[in-house]
């Protein structure tokens, strides 16, 4: 039972050679043998002679290694973890253990097969501070626990978003990869904040951002809420300026705790001023997973332990893409002679995850200009755009600009008014698309008119592929009552100058999914007269006075085809302001102005609109200081679409 474990490493080069230091120590103890490495390039090993080969399966078929440790890219993990299993050989995984819970799965499955162990390389879990805090936890010394906060900020260089082909990435040649600062180097935070507590995950929140122009996460944070309420969160990123180690706080009402948890070192203060600081044992895991092999010892990482933090994973891999931290809030070092940016950091980002930690609050919750999309002329704020929309579910949940402002700072849309609570700034908006309600409020039913029903879909927010102070592209889908996934949009939305005032351009693509013609209805359809509406729409304030259409009245330019409207008020400090709607196609356009003020496009006006594939709509709008009479409202609406 003495003699050395066979051991096989997966995973020579980048973090691997952590392990081969740790496999040196282990060799020079007499615990191990080293008898193959498994990589695509050669390892050069000091201490043994091991066999080499990109092989697993034939390594260990060579070898008869009864441990095989792995730390290969993410992606590889499931499946180098079966091979090993079923060859014989018990695993040593590096976290995190799989890409998603299938691939975890995978891997239980072949455990539960072969009656071999895979311990997960989470190594913050063998320190006996985790013990030692679930008792402190349990045993009440610090009050009735109110949830966890977690912190870490480290920097990273351009070049450690490169350093693979992985590196940064969420997906690699269509596979899950997974890569991000909360999944990869700081998934020992997500991990030990796991371990501390017991029950099921009700709710994941996931805010990912990047700095980097990388695929995944590189600032990001979480919210955890197990079906009891507690709740942790953890704030993190690698656009600091130097590192600082990364910590849990418990909260308490009488107390509390801190672990910094690379360091084994729990913190207890308690309302008496008393403070107890203990730095605890650690375990290495292989050395464990030995002992487990040698007297049966519980394994201090088991996979089936890591099914929370897989959990977690996977709310990251489903989430929406991680949103670009536009350049104006970054601070960009450059190599002096090539000009290549070498790092980019966030100034007080350190700051703002300890916040979050102290807080339990997401960065959105903590007033950060870079969690809000805003757009810039001239750098004059003159849009904010809601992409995270918590509204109710009879609002038709969607994205939209409110509120726009003239370059005067004059407010000219509206938000959930008290006529059309639904009415929500500037967006798109369809009342039936293919019997799904993406406008809000009670659905038209022939021949019984608005209704209530059961029939909202939701506009879900997906990826801005380009985040600038100028504008964005945004994808999106368009999910119906059921979750039943209907069509998929793509928006392009731009602030430019023009003549003494802004332009905002507005244009969207939508896709048909469901593999069958869709039609598009409105209320005119089914028979309300006038109700064309549907498609984009801009809700001005009801609260302006002095409300005028161009180039005609209300009733002339409702309904009409002409290239260009316009809408002017009055605000009631006495400001004007004007808008001129100038469209690329030939939709009737929707006006209202006695009632309340809004102006859209009308697809289906009088009859269903047809979506066999793609539809493509642009709306360029200006925004402008002051009252326009009609000639100079067609002036403007001319330059528009140059």
């Amino acid at each position: 039972m003495n003699d050395p474990v066979k051991v096989v490493l997966a995973g020579a080069h980048g973090h691997g050679r952590h392990h081969l230091g740790n496999l040196r120590r282990l060799t020079h103890l007499g615990q191990i043998e080293l008898v193959g490495i498994c990589d695509v390039r050669p390892a050069e090993v000091d201490f043994a002679s091991p066999l080499q080969s990109p092989d697993l399966g034939e390594l260990l078929a060579k070898t008869g290694a009864d441990v095989t440790v792995i730390c290969t890219p993410i992606h590889t993990h499931a499946d180098l973890a079966v091979t090993a299993l079923r060859a014989g050989s018990n695993v040593l995984l590096e976290k995190p253990p799989a890409a998603g819970p299938s691939e975890h799965a995978r891997i239980a499955a072949a455990v539960a097969e072969t009656g071999l162990a895979c311990q997960v390389g989470f190594q913050s879990l063998g320190s006996s501070a985790i013990p030692a805090l679930r008792s402190l936890i349990a045993d009440g010394a610090i009050g009735t626990v109110r949830g966890i906060g977690g912190a870490g900020a480290w920097e990273r260089p351009s070049a450690y978003f490169t350093r693979s082909a992985w590196a940064g990435r969420r997906r690699l040649d269509g596979v899950d990869v997974v890569d991000g600062a909360l999944t990869n180097p700081f998934a020992h935070a997500v991990a030990t904040a796991l371990a501390l507590v017991d029950g099921p995950i009700a709710e994941i929140e996931t805010e990912l951002y990047h700095a980097n122009p990388i695929e995944s996460d590189d600032t990001s944070c979480l919210r955890i809420r197990l079906d009891d309420g507690f709740v942790i969160t953890i704030a993190v990123t690698l656009c600091a300026t130097g590192r600082s180690e990364p910590y849990l706080i418990v909260h308490g009402d009488a107390g509390r705790a801190t672990l910094v948890y690379t360091q084994d070192q729990l913190k207890v203060e308690l309302p008496d001023g008393s403070v107890t600081t203990t730095v605890y044992e650690r375990t290495d895991l292989l050395e464990n997973l030995i002992d487990h092999l040698r007297t049966g010892a519980d394994l201090l990482v088991p996979l089936s332990a890591t099914e929370p933090f897989t959990q977690v994973l996977d709310a990251v891999r489903l989430a929406p893409e991680p949103s670009p931290i536009p350049e104006r809030h970054q601070v960009v070092e450059r190599d002096p002679e090539s000009g290549e940016v070498t790092r980019r950091f966030l100034p007080g980002v350190a700051e703002l995850t300890a916040r979050s930690a102290e807080e339990l609050a997401l960065y959105s919750e903590l007033d950060v200009p870079w969690t809000t999309v805003e757009l810039r002329v001239a750098d004059t704020p003159v849009a904010s755009y809601e992409w995270r929309p918590d509204l109710p579910v009879t609002d038709s949940p969607r994205p939209y600009l409110h509120p726009v402002r003239t370059l005067g700072g004059v407010a000219v849309t509206q938000l959930r008014p008290e006529d059309h609570v639904h009415h929500l700034g500037v967006g798109v908006a369809i009342s039936d698309l293919g019997g799904a309600n993406f406008w809000g409020g009670r659905t038209y039913v022939k021949d019984q008119g608005p209704t209530w029903l059961d029939d909202h879909g939701v506009q879900r927010h997906l990826a801005f592929p380009r985040l600038d102070d100028d504008g964005f592209v945004e994808r999106l889908e368009w999910v119906g009552p059921g979750g039943r996934l209907m069509a998929r949009e793509e928006r392009t939305v731009l602030a430019r100058p023009i003549d003494g005032a802004w332009a905002l351009d507005f244009s969207f693509t939508l896709t048909n999914l469901t593999g069958a013609p869709m039609e598009i209805h409105s209320s005119a359809t089914k028979g309300r007269a006038g109700a064309g509406y549907g498609g984009f729409f801009w809700r001005a304030p009801g609260t302006s006075t002095g409300r005028t259409t161009l180039p005609g009245d209300e009733q002339a330019v409702h309904g009409s085809r002409s290239p260009w409207v316009a809408m002017a008020g009055t605000t009631p400090e006495g400001r004007d302001w004007t808008l001129v709607f100038a469209q690329t196609a030939d939709d009737p356009w929707f006006v209202r102005v006695e009632h309340y003020p809004g102006v859209g496009q009308a697809l289906a006006w009088d009859r269903p609109l047809v979506l066999e594939s793609t539809l493509t709509r642009r709306v360029v709008t200006a925004v402008i200081d002051g009252r326009l009479d009609a000639a100079s409202a067609s002036a403007v609406a001319r330059d528009l679409l140059r």
